[in-house]
């Protein structure tokens, strides 16, 4: 292995020891309890998530860290690839992986080889429909995935290990924290760490630099996109439609693409964790792949960023409030499931005649009926969808929760509970 490159791993040692205290994550323990039953972990998300962050202060006393997005790393790995693991020593981090998908069947030649042995090598990567792919075909049996988004409320607070509300409570898990005074102050913010850590960081910037540096990257690495202007036009006509159903021809006709470019630029914000396709509800499962899904951003400062709010208050009154009120509240349940390392089964339900809820949240085949309502004073018509639904599926639904940005929590009848967003 050539100098340079000994030298990249000494540095990046270095840069560990430097880096700066972080957020508690719910994903902490579910980590090592993977890393310890399985030869590999794969930690999928958005960039900037912080997912080498945490296994940075997870594991980086015993696995040196290698990022792949480095051109002349990148080059190293591909040209001597035993040469390169044999230079990370016994056990290694392996950053943003799906930048060297070839290295993976060396990877499993390496854990073939130690049969027995666990949490040898720990993968990010930022573009989950390549990677797992990858994966799948090299590793299969071998890796446990997971998947981490930027920071939920919880985690926020300090209690990364809180309950949700519909269940029970368990010994050792602290109620849900405050978020800062100004809700919308902090939903404007978004949820990405590196501006949770610094608190004065120029928001909009800082999501503007996102936008470019790394959304349009992905776009031109997994999908070949010519016209990035006609892309970020794609993005804001998106963002303008979270919390709705999605239909393919209305964003074609308005940013003037085909159907299939849209649904080539939504697979690429899917796969790398940018958006939600929350699919509706039947008791015939067969027929919920064949209607249209709801969209959902996944960090709601980055939502605000694309639609153009920067003021909370016009935020909050504005003709997006209750979108981006009900992305938050889609957003972080789906984050308290995934970052215990659960993989949710999420849907909305919707009729015909126009009776719907939010959120279904499907465990152990009951259902939990969530809304969400940007009023902060509670009033019993809200629970009128989920005594539909109760109607609908008698026998199968749960207590329902109608979520607000106020600070009462109320019974409202029908069996539903009007429950402050800081308590979700």
């Amino acid at each position: 292995m050539d100098r340079p490159f000994l030298a990249f791993l000494q540095s990046e040692c270095k840069i560990a020891r430097l880096m700066p205290a972080f957020v508690d994550r719910t994903l902490g323990p579910v980590l090592r309890r993977a890393a310890a039953e399985f030869p590999a972990v794969v930690l999928t998300g958005p960039r900037q998530s912080g997912k080498t962050t945490l296994l940075t202060k997870l594991f980086g006393a015993t696995h040196r860290r290698v990022s792949l997005e480095l051109p002349d790393v990148r080059a190293a790995a591909l040209a001597d690839p035993r040469g390169f693991l044999d230079a990370l020593g016994a056990s290694a981090i392996l950053d943003e992986v799906q930048n060297a998908p070839e290295l993976l069947p060396y990877v499993k030649e390496r854990i073939d080889a130690r049969r027995g042995e666990k949490g040898l090598y720990l993968l990010t990567g930022s573009q989950n429909l390549l990677l797992l792919e990858r994966v799948t075909e090299s590793l299969a049996g071998r890796a446990a995935v997971l998947k981490l988004l930027p920071l939920s409320r919880r985690e926020i607070a300090g209690a990364p290990h809180a309950s949700l509300p519909w269940e029970e409570r368990a010994v050792g898990y602290p109620a849900p924290g405050q978020l800062p005074d100004d809700l919308w102050t902090a939903l404007l913010r978004g949820s990405f760490p590196e501006l949770a850590a610094e608190p004065r960081r120029d928001a909009v910037l800082w999501h503007a630099s996102y936008v470019q540096t790394y959304l349009e990257r992905d776009v031109r690495n997994i999908r070949q996109v010519g016209d990035l202007t006609q892309f970020q036009t794609f993005l804001r006509a998106l963002a303008a439609r979270s919390a709705q159903l999605l239909r393919l021809s209305e964003i074609a006709r308005d940013v003037g693409v085909a159907v299939n470019t849209v649904k080539a630029w939504i697979s690429v914000l899917e796969a790398t964790s940018q958006i939600l396709l929350l699919r509706p509800y039947h008791a015939n499962v067969g027929k919920r792949l064949v209607k249209s899904p709801k969209i959902y951003f996944t960090d709601t400062g980055l939502l605000g960023y694309l639609v153009g709010l920067r003021d909370p208050r016009h935020a909050a009154a504005g003709p997006m409030g209750g979108a981006i009120f009900e992305t938050a509240v889609v957003a972080e349940v789906l984050k308290a499931y995934l970052h215990r390392g659960i993989e949710p089964s999420l849907h909305f339900w919707r009729t015909s005649a126009g009776a719907e809820v939010d959120l279904l949240v499907e465990v152990d085949g009951r259902l939990i009926p969530v809304e969400a309502k940007l009023s902060a004073t509670p009033r019993t018509a809200w629970s009128s969808g989920i005594a539909a639904l109760r109607g609908a599926l008698p026998g199968r639904v749960d207590e329902g929760w109608v979520i607000h940005p106020g600070d009462v929590r109320i019974p409202l009848g029908s069996g539903a509970t009007a429950l402050p967003f800081n308590e979700l």
